[in-house]
């Protein structure tokens, strides 16, 4: 766990850089270095870079030289020395015969503080590099960073070992990438939604830097780099086509999370049939078994639900109960999903904001249902495995219902090779180890 430290500033920037492809590297890395030296000289102590910005972050098919990488370093090593700041950069790094896909952390003083490979590896990764091995933070003159890449913000335990061992601050190179169905909307669920809750949940600081443009032809990034406060806050925002620089300050050492106590649920065999369920956030009234004939349910739940209901829902679809202690801790739900759960019903007195985003985060990295029930506001609503608000009531809309379809909890794909629940059972491994 994080140790009591007494809270500090520090100013932080971010580069946020249009793509290039992996030639041009030593064409635009010039300019890429005086942006460090202008971010450092207006104050920033830690500056950071996107994923891939050494050389690229398609490595495409050409035989890869390390030299240019190394020669790149070297010269970031030199601007840290003389600066005096810390650097965090995406770049390619080579061990043996294999790559990964890094963040490079440079200290003040100019030495190589340390390295973190990325975990889960999104789509077309895997056809150059290797998943990283170690789940460890970073430690430098400013304080010990969570170094992250990209993805790996989609495994909510990934960021969850880095702080419980230390880290103060959440650091990401990313190359969040849009399908572009919205040109003038460059979609992404990180940049959109999920980072603020990484934030959130562990109350630390969260920096991410992304590239905007399109590199390759075929890869388009969403820009929208930014700096989140450890209360979820979005401090500093990129725009989603600039090549801008962010800048803003941000507290470290706050007191350790507290986390949820965690349960060892046994292995469950999820439902195969659709299934529908009402929820409510009041009480069952006397109007309540005609409403529910009504909407044709199978199965539903409301506050203060009687262990005869929980179990009769459990029965028709493993379900797990939590509260909120449980479900702002990033494995409170997690544990869950990885025994084959497909649904989360959440007795909730969190904020509304915090309430609806959390509930659309854990069902989206999950895939799975996350019911809320809010009694106090008398609001009960539902997200699918892709974050959509299905379902939700609302004045006198008092019983709300949706289908839930065990066909979409079972589509663990996100992409192209990169499986969900494979992630997070890689990512619970490694934080079970200690390296």
């Amino acid at each position: 766990m994080n140790s009591l430290k007494r809270p500090r500033e520090i100013a932080v920037a971010v580069l946020q850089l249009r793509a290039h492809d992996r030639e041009a590297f030593p064409t635009v890395w010039p300019s890429v270095l005086q942006r460090i030296e202008r971010a450092a000289a207006c104050g920033a102590r830690l500056v950071v870079l996107p994923e891939g910005t050494v050389p690229a972050y398609v490595i495409g098919y050409e035989p890869y030289d390390p030299s240019r990488t190394e020669r790149a370093i070297e010269e970031l090593r030199e601007l840290a020395r003389r600066t005096r700041s810390v650097i965090v950069a995406g770049a390619t790094r080579q061990d043996g015969g294999r790559l990964y896909n890094g963040a490079l952390a440079i200290d003040g003083d100019g030495s190589v503080a340390g390295w973190a490979d990325k975990q889960f590896l999104w789509h077309f990764d895997r056809q150059w590099f290797s998943a990283g091995e170690r789940l460890e933070p970073i430690r430098t003159q400013i304080g010990t960073i969570g170094a992250l890449v990209c993805a790996d913000g989609r495994i909510p335990t990934i960021a969850r070992a880095l702080v419980d061992r230390g880290a103060e601050i959440l650091v990401m190179p990313t190359a969040w990438v849009s399908s572009g169905r919205n040109a003038h909307s460059l979609e992404n669920v990180q940049a959109d939604l999920l980072i603020r809750v990484r934030a959130k949940e562990n109350r630390v600081p969260f920096v991410a830097a992304n590239k905007s443009g399109v590199e390759r032809g075929c890869v388009l990034y969403c820009g929208k780099s930014q700096i989140v406060a450890a209360d979820g806050t979005l401090t500093a925002l990129a725009s989603q086509d600039g090549d801008d620089t962010l800048a803003a300050k941000v507290e470290l050492g706050q007191p350790a999370v507290q986390r949820a106590h965690l349960p060892a649920p046994s292995s469950r065999t999820g439902c195969v049939r659709s299934i529908r369920i009402a929820i409510s956030a009041i009480e069952p009234t006397a109007a309540t078994p005609e409403r529910l004939r009504i909407l044709e349910v199978q199965a539903s739940i409301a506050p203060g639900a009687s262990d005869a209901a929980r179990a009769a829902l459990d029965a028709l679809v493993p379900t797990a109960f939590v509260d909120d202690a449980a479900i702002f801790d990033p494995a409170g739900v997690e544990v869950y999903r990885r025994a084959g759960y497909q649904l989360a019903v959440w007795e909730t007195r969190a904020d509304a904001v915090w309430r609806d985003e959390v509930m659309r985060a854990r069902a989206i990295e999950l895939r799975m249902y996350v019911v809320a029930i809010d009694v106090e506001r008398r609001r009960a609503c539902a997200a699918d495995p892709d974050g959509a608000i299905v379902c939700g009531t609302f004045d006198g809309y008092e019983l709300a219902s949706f289908t839930l379809d065990p066909s979409r909890t079972a589509q663990t794909h996100v992409a192209p090779g990169t499986d969900v629940l494979a992630g997070l059972e890689r990512a619970h491994d490694l934080a079970e180890r200690r390296n």
